[in-house]
């Protein structure tokens, strides 16, 4: 697709969920926008986020909500663009939604809505598309070239790694390197781990899956639903600890966060005729409480177990080890963990402090959120830090 005309106020590269919103913004702010996708279809991981639906924000999203190499980096974008802004947007276009747990907004319908809303609110600014259009970017006499075009500011949003088969490539970390600014590591996150060798015992539980709280060392304990897998571990608590996790690491997992410590030893005074193994049944699919039994070794009744060895039972199932062996990688990562390092860049403009015009946004930036609508509040945000420099 031929791109024209030549000069625009910004070119913007990549029509994801932050690059569509900066031009929208920028856009309605006077400027001359170009935006540019080698994707035929924008917002193509918008489509199939959250079921089809777009958890398209967090209510309660925060600066805790975020892991970056710089945690403070997103707190000023995310004080000046809320969950309240964008859900007046949403609101304006009669999009209907509604709140599911722990504060994630969902379209009632689906996600093309959110899509329509974006590529509506381009249109509303002015914005020129060219989608289905590889470039290659240039910079010379202070302006960014794209093709034919050319502007004195360049937006990275082209996203990180996660899912290549909707087309996620390096882009951005390629342009980055080539201008001199530094990347942190890129890694898979969000993305459900793989179990090996001793811990196969697990695997066989495929499909069981029960409330938890999992943890990676260096992360929070998230109390949602973990899933085995037949290949490992998954579901909504391992996703949130993987982007914590690295290789060689372990993952802890507390099969009953609900209950006070001491819960075995009293439960021996109360039901001395019970079992390790019946107890857990109440609490946990029996699949999951016959794993779980036979690997604490405690078959006779309670009435017959030593108080240490509850207390042990019981320290262990609050804090039972998994050591992954790896993950399912980018290709089944929700998102990606690293990227444009945050030093090199303002955290109110995105703009690279070594290369004046040179923005960086979205999933691009060493910023990532929790599961639950986080990262695309992020997304929302670098862009409107972006949009108002641009």
């Amino acid at each position: 697709m031929s791109i024209t005309p030549p000069d625009y106020d910004a070119i913007i590269v990549g029509a994801g969920a932050a690059g569509l919103l900066c031009a929208a913004l920028a856009g309605q702010r006077g400027r001359r926008i170009l935006l540019v996708d080698h994707s035929p279809e924008p917002g193509r991981k918008i489509l199939i986020s959250g079921g089809g639906r777009c958890n398209f924000t967090n209510i309660g999203a925060g600066p805790d909500n975020f892991l970056s190499a710089n945690p403070h980096f997103a707190r000023s974008a995310l004080a000046r663009y809320t969950p309240a802004d964008f859900l007046a947007l949403v609101d304006k276009h009669r999009i209907a939604w509604h709140e599911k747990t722990l504060g994630q907004l969902f379209c009632d319908g689906s996600a093309r809505q959110i899509v329509a809303m974006l590529l509506d609110e381009c249109a509303a600014g002015g914005v020129t598309t060219a989608f289905g259009a590889a470039v290659d970017i240039a910079h010379r006499d202070g302006r960014f070239h794209a093709g034919t075009a050319s502007a004195p500011r360049l937006v990275l949003a082209t996203g990180g790694l996660s899912i290549p088969k909707l087309g996620a490539t390096g882009f951005a970390y390629d342009t980055a390197r080539r201008f001199g600014l530094k990347i942190v590591e890129p890694r898979p996150a969000l993305v459900p781990l793989t179990l090996a060798g001793g811990e196969a015992l697990f695997t066989s539980l495929s499909g069981v899956a029960a409330p938890v709280a999992a943890s990676a060392r260096t992360g929070p304990a998230f109390r949602e639903a973990a899933l085995f897998t037949h290949r490992g571990l998954s579901g909504p608590a391992i996703l949130q600890a993987s982007s914590y996790w690295r290789n060689g690491e372990e993952v802890t997992v507390n099969f009953l966060p609900d209950l006070a410590p001491g819960w075995l030893i009293a439960a021996k005074r109360a039901e001395p005729r019970s079992t390790v193994r019946r107890l857990l049944a109440r609490h946990l699919p029996e699949r999951l409480a016959d794993t779980l039994a036979a690997q604490l070794d405690l078959s006779a009744e309670l009435a017959n177990q030593p108080d240490r060895a509850l207390d042990s039972a019981e320290r262990r199932l609050a804090a039972w080890t998994f050591r992954p062996n790896g993950s399912e990688g980018f290709a089944k990562a929700e998102v990606t963990v690293g990227g444009i390092s945050t030093a090199e860049l303002s955290s109110q403009t995105m703009e690279a402090r070594k290369v004046p015009g040179l923005h960086a946004i979205g999933e691009a930036v060493d910023v990532t959120g929790w599961l639950g609508g986080y990262n695309f509040q992020w997304a929302w945000v670098s862009a409107a830090a972006a949009a108002g420099a641009l």
